[in-house]
C-alpha cells in the first residue's frame, strides 16, 4: 500500500510516503510558512519513490491538536487528495505522532507527550507502546494548565515535546522521580504519522474525505476586546439587563 502523510501542527513541516514497506520523508524546520512549501514537499517525496498521486491508496494527516492554521492546512490538503482520488483518509493524533517520535529516539514508555498550547496551557497525551513498537493512547487527550497535570498510576512517565520544554522546571519540581524526560528535541513528524496510519488502515480505521476533521481541543480560539479588557482589569463586569 502507498500512503502519503502530512504533518504541520507545529513549526516543523513534514511530508512522508509509505511505499514498498519503506518510509521516505521531507522535513522543513524553523518557520510557519507551511502554505508556501507544502505542495512542493508533497511533489518531492513522491518523486523520491517514483510515484504519482494516482498511485496512492490512502492519505494520512496530523489531525491535531496543535497550531490551528497548520492543522487546518493538513486537513484541507488531505481532504482534497482523498476527494480527488476517491481514496480513504487517515486522521492521526499529532500527540501520538510526537509520542512515537520520542519512543523512536529512545524515550521509555509510558510516555507523556506535551505540545505548548500557549495561553498558559499544554496539549497532553498519555501513551504506551504495543508489541510492534507503535504507540497507543491510554488516556483521553486534554488541554490543561501544566500545574493541573496528573500522572496516572504509580509509573515513571517520560515527558517529551515542546510543551515539556516550555514548563520543564515546574513539572520536574512537582513530580520529582515520577517524571523522566527525553533530553533530545522532538516534534510530531509525517514519518511517524504514516506508520501509525498504516496500522490504522490495516485495522479498518480510515474515514471518508468528508469525515476528515481537525481536533483542536480548545473550543474558543480568540477573545473579544471586551474579554481581554476584563482580564486586564482582573474583574468580571456585570451583564447588561
Amino acid at each position: 500500500m502507498n500512503i502519503l502523510a502530512i504533518e504541520c501542527s507545529t513549526e516543523v513541516l513534514s511530508v512522508a510516503i509509505y511505499a514498498n514497506g519503506e518510509v521516505r520523508e521531507r522535513v522543513e524546520e524553523g518557520g510557519r510558512r507551511h502554505g508556501d512549501r507544502l505542495l512542493l514537499l508533497m511533489s518531492q517525496v513522491l518523486d523520491d519513490v517514483r510515484l504519482s498521486r494516482l498511485d496512492l491508496d490512502a492519505v494520512a494527516f496530523g489531525r491535531g491538536p496543535g497550531a490551528f492554521t497548520g492543522v487546518r492546512m493538513a486537513v484541507a490538503a488531505a481532504q482534497g487528495i482523498a476527494y480527488g482520488l476517491d481514496i480513504p483518509a487517515l486522521p492521526v493524533s499529532s500527540l501520538a505522532a510526537l509520542a512515537q517520535e520520542g519512543f523512536d529516539r529512545g524515550a521509555a514508555p509510558p510516555l507523556l507527550a506535551l505540545l505548548d498550547a500557549r495561553m498558559g496551557e499544554v496539549y497532553a497525551g498519555y501513551f504506551d507502546v504495543d508489541e510492534v513498537g507503535l504507540v497507543f493512547a491510554v488516556e483521553p487527550e486534554r488541554l490543561i494548565p501544566p500545574e493541573e497535570l496528573e500522572l496516572p498510576g504509580d509509573d515513571v512517565w517520560c515527558a517529551l515535546g515542546p510543551g515539556y520544554r516550555a514548563y520543564r522546571a515546574g513539572l520536574q519540581a512537582r513530580f520529582g522521580y515520577r517524571m523522566d524526560c527525553l533530553e533530545r528535541s522532538s516534534f510530531p513528524q509525517a514519518s511517524t504519522v504514516v506508520r501509525l496510519a498504516a496500522r490504522d488502515l490495516r485495522l479498518g480505521r480510515s474515514v471518508s474525505a468528508s469525515q476528515a476533521q481537525p481536533v483542536y481541543l480548545r473550543d474558543k480560539v480568540a477573545q473579544t476586546e471586551t474579554e481581554r479588557g476584563v482580564q486586564r482589569r482582573g474583574s468580571v463586569q456585570p451583564a447588561p439587563n
